[in-house]
């Protein structure tokens, strides 16, 4: 079975008191069997949310190098991330691939470098709002997906997470309808089965202005297995009341 996942980007948001306020609200009341829930906090504060989660998030880092080691300061190895006990790594995010200028390419270096890690990869695509208006979205998105994913080994395809994000739907306020989520998910699932991919096994996350009054239309997708979650995640109650969402429809 697919997992189903809710994972919370807090960007560049964050602090010990964030930490300890909101993890703490959050981490007696999540853990359950059939829900993952990930937090991807900036990099300083990974193992901080470990230590005041006890275990009941998974931690993940929102992106990482494409190089193992050497003289790249600033940057943050896959290893390293793995070594600090992250199980996922955010690729591909829009704000990465605008305000850093990371191509399709390159997206796949680092899909490359978090799997052989032994980490989960969870690959962003999304089309910008031009994209959507012209018709060109699903062919925008199956492109970030084959490029994104090119070489993954046919063994590890269960390390794989795609979360696919409207550009124009992040921090926007604005929100894919359910039925155009479930069709751009139930698009990707079909590109990953072209791919040779076991497409009905990989989890497929929605994200984009998800909050706890629109999540559980969001959800209700057959192909949609949870969301990543930008602003909501900062709020302990509104996160709480999407994983919620999610459980009730295990």
């Amino acid at each position: 079975m697919r997992r189903k996942i809710v994972a919370g980007n807090w960007k560049m948001h964050g602090s010990k008191g964030l930490v300890r306020d909101l993890v703490g609200a959050i981490s007696g009341q999540v853990g359950s069997g059939s829900l993952d829930v990930v937090i991807f906090p900036p990099a300083p504060y990974v193992s901080y949310v470990a230590k005041m989660s006890g275990g009941a998030v998974r931690l993940g880092l929102q992106n990482v190098s494409e190089h193992d080691a050497g003289a790249y300061t600033g940057e943050v190895s896959a290893s390293m991330a793995r070594d600090v006990g992250c199980d996922f790594v955010l690729v591909g995010h829009s704000e990465r691939r605008q305000m850093f200028a990371e191509t399709d390419d390159l997206v796949a270096r680092k899909v490359e470098k978090v799997i052989a890690s032994g980490m989960t990869a969870v690959l962003c695509v999304g089309e910008v709002e031009s994209e959507r208006e012209s018709g060109e979205a699903e062919a925008v998105v199956e492109r970030q997906v084959r490029q994104g994913l090119a070489d993954v080994p046919t063994d590890r395809w269960g390390s794989v997470v795609v979360a696919y994000e409207p550009v124009w739907a992040i921090g926007t306020g604005k929100t894919a309808t359910a039925e155009d989520a479930q069709a751009m998910h139930a698009a990707i699932r079909r590109v990953l089965s072209e791919m040779g991919a076991p497409a009905n096994s990989i989890s497929v996350l929605y994200g984009g202005s998800v909050k706890a009054d629109n999540a559980a239309a969001l959800f209700a997708g057959p192909d949609v297995d949870g969301g990543l979650v930008g602003g909501a995640s900062l709020n302990a109650e509104e996160f709480l009341s999407i994983c919620r969402c999610l459980s009730a429809g295990a």
